[in-house]
Parts: C-alpha cells; structure tokens; sequence
C-alpha cells in the first residue's frame, strides 16, 4: 500500500495537488454536489473521496422508488410537525427528482412512472375520508395538479394481495434502476473532469485560514473548501440533529406470473415494495426496532426479516410460491426532521446530509443547493 508521500511528481500533480473542492462520498449527494460546482466553476479542481469501492452508504442500496410522498406518511407527519414543514419537504422531493432529470436521462436509469400504491390493511386505521381530497387541493397549490392521490381500492382484487383493505394511488411517482443511476451520475462527473479517488476513508479533518487539512488513511490530503456528503455517518465530523437508520431490504428470485406491478408502500412508509425484472423487493420493518437499527453497522436481522417475510408470503403473494434470492442493507440519516441538513460551518466546510431515506428524491436537489453554498 503507497501512501500519498511516496507517490510520485505527476501522481501527485495530477490527483492531490490544489484541490479546490474535496467532496466526502460518492453517492447521489457527493456526485450531484460534484457536478454542480463544476458548472459554478468551470476551472475548479473538484475531488470527491469515498471510502468504499462504491458508494458505501444508502445510494446503491436503496429500493429505487423516485417517491415524494404516500398519502398515509403524509398524514402521520402532519400530526407531528407543522403544515409548512411538512409541505415544504414535499415540495423539495418533488423538485428534487426534476433536479435529479435534469441530470440523467429519465430512459439511461429504466425510469418507470408506473404509479404507487399506499395500502391500508384490514386491521389498520384509515385515513379521515376528505384527507385525499386535501392532498389534491395541496398539490394543486404547489404543483398545479389537483388529481395526483386517489382512492383506488378497486385494484386490490386483480393485485392478489390479501388483507388490505384499502389503496390509494399517487399518480406521478415510478422506479428507478439504481445501479444505472449511480452509473450514468458517475460518467457525468469523468464528462465533466471530476476525479474521484476511491478507497479512502476521512478520519478527520482540521482548517485553518487558508485550507483544510484532511487526516486519512493514506495519509494527509489539503484543500481550499470540504464538503460532507456522507449522510448517516457524518455524526463523526460533526455534532448534528442526525442519526444513523439501517434498511434491510430483500429480493426474491423470478416469479411466473406476477399479478401486480409499481411500487408500493405500507404502514407509514415503513414498509415499501415494488416489482422489478419479474421478482419483488421488499424493505422495511425499521419500526419494529428503532433502537436496534440505529446503527452504521450493515447486516440483517431475524425480527426484521421474519417480519419483512411474513408480510410478503401472507399478504402481497398469499398464493404464489417464491424464493428469497438474497438481502442487504443499507445505512440512511434521519433526525427529528425530516427536511436535509444543508450547512456551512465554517468559510471552509459545509455538510449536506440527512436525506431522510429520500435520497434518491432530494439527493440532487441537495447537491445543488449545497454548491451554492460557497
């Protein structure tokens, strides 16, 4: 292993040397952050670090849902938190994913507009019967279109699911691949004369009037500003109202004849599944054990799992045989908000973390505001 003094004239030259902007994390926030700056200054020397060899965090994890908000979440966070807050987050998903289009082709990452689905189960409370027609006269107001949500219980029989007893329908929300759009997000920052350096880690950082000093694991790297893109395990840099949230998320083999496609969502929002390539994901199951999943530490685990398992052989394919292909998980950064945390620190260093499992919504919303920010 080299560390960065033993690397040559021409490596150091072209890879270490000068940099004007360091970026912490190469996921939807790092590289949209990334691009944007460069845009802002085209002669800017941009470097993003990662510490893995990919992403490591939630941005090649997640479900792909390009979501802004179901009809259930939307009603339990407006009896948590006020009316503007609860519209503005919905607001920045909403323009966030126009952001995020505006970057990559919509057909480059398999983007479906496929509707979603928020199901009730039959044991659950609904929702108040005018809340739907709120919501339109909301949407209205802030997007110009007032048929976006809808009572489509009707659907539930060609479904198959069992136990639900109602769905309502979000219009303008689809899936995405989220391979592809990691992928085309990176080609666009090599398009642009970004570098990224995979593998290293930031172990901390200090500045002064001049630069910032970044302490990794190769060895000290120096730059005119830092910014931190590292959503969940960003708390190590700084004190903030963030924490850690673990997904786990599973995937089945294909199944012959699947009887419904989209995406779909559950108790809250804490259960979410969708169909893709002819096999279902599913995740979810945070709530059972929010103490538990507050972790950075990635894995799975059998309360969470069963429960993730039970739900999809007793309610979504109550009589269709599958198999489980494999499961992961993925680390989010959520606080008592649920807007994202876009903040300069110093005249030197800047955060923009705290997606709130919404990544792939406000994730390039973020990075643009967050390259302003300078």
């Amino acid at each position: 292993m080299l560390f960065f003094n033993e690397l040559s004239f021409w490596e150091r030259k072209e890879y270490l040397d000068e940099i004007d902007f360091a970026i912490i994390g190469s996921g939807i926030v790092g590289m949209s952050t990334a691009i944007f700056l460069k845009k802002r200054y085209p002669t800017a020397k941009i470097t993003i670090l990662e510490r893995g060899y990919l992403p490591t965090g939630a941005s090649t994890k997640n479900a792909g849902f390009a979501c802004f908000g179901s009809p259930t979440e939307l009603y339990d966070d407006l009896q948590k938190n006020t009316e503007h807050a609860v519209w503005e987050t919905f607001l920045l998903r909403y323009q966030g994913l126009q952001t995020l289009f505006s970057l990559v082709e919509k057909k480059k990452i398999n983007y479906k507009p496929c509707a979603s689905w928020d199901l009730i189960a039959e044991n659950q409370l609904d929702i108040p019967e005018d809340f739907i027609a709120y919501l339109n006269s909301k949407t209205e107001q802030l997007i110009n279109d007032n048929s976006v949500y809808s009572d489509d219980s009707e659907l539930l029989a060609s479904f198959g699911f069992k136990g639900f007893q109602k769905a309502y329908k979000n219009s303008l929300e689809g899936s995405i691949d989220t391979g592809k759009l990691i992928t085309e997000l990176y080609k666009k920052t090599v398009e642009n004369g970004i570098q990224t350096l995979f593998g290293i880690n930031l172990e901390s950082y200090s500045e002064s009037e001049k630069e910032v000093s970044l302490a990794t694991n190769f060895g000290e790297l120096k730059c005119a500003h830092l910014l931190i893109c590292t959503n969940g395990f960003a708390t190590k840099f700084q004190q903030l109202d963030l924490q850690p949230a673990r997904a786990q998320v599973l995937i089945t083999k294909p199944i012959q004849d699947l009887k419904f496609d989209g995406t779909f969502h559950f108790d809250a929002g804490y259960y979410y599944f969708r169909t893709i390539e002819n096999r279902v994901l599913i995740g979810g199951g945070r709530n059972l054990n929010f103490e538990g999943e507050t972790t950075e530490n990635f894995g799975t685990t059998n309360q969470i799992q069963d429960s993730i398992l039970s739900l999809l052989k007793e309610n979504i394919l109550p009589n269709s045989p599958f198999e489980v292909d494999y499961s992961w998980s993925g680390i989010m950064g959520v606080g008592n908000e649920k807007s994202p945390i876009i903040k300069k620190v110093n005249n030197r260093v800047a955060f923009g973390v705290r997606m709130g499992g919404m990544g792939v919504a406000i994730g390039s919303e973020v990075g643009k505001k967050l390259a302003t920010i300078f």
